[in-house]
């Protein structure tokens, strides 16, 4: 995998956690997403390390983006308890961004 499409399924990644966190907030009963809103912040955070270590070509990132996968398929299944439409395109987001990590990990 090439590095312009593994920086591309992190950068959607790392959107869609934020705006989902970001929507989390506006919810009627806030309480409800408390752990939603941890992860998409952990699940951002992660993938912005990520990309960021890319981008310097550092090469040893392999523990990192096995990392990527498990937080991001965390977040996906945090998401994919709630019916809001920004927690089902976070879930799709880190789904996509769990495969993209894997393949590049492998």
């Amino acid at each position: 995998m090439r590095n312009e499409e593994i920086l591309n399924s992190l950068s959607n990644c790392i959107n869609h956690c934020n705006h989902c966190a970001d929507a989390c907030l506006d919810e009627e009963n806030v309480q409800k997403m408390v752990k939603c809103i941890r992860i998409d912040r952990a699940c951002a955070s992660v993938c912005a390390t990520a990309a960021d270590l890319l981008v310097t070509k550092y090469g040893n990132i392999q523990g990192l983006m096995q990392y990527c996968v498990q937080i991001c398929e965390e977040c996906a299944e945090e998401c994919e308890k709630h019916e809001h439409q920004h927690c089902k395109d976070c879930a799709k987001a880190c789904r996509e961004c769990a495969e993209a990590c894997r393949k590049y990990a492998a």
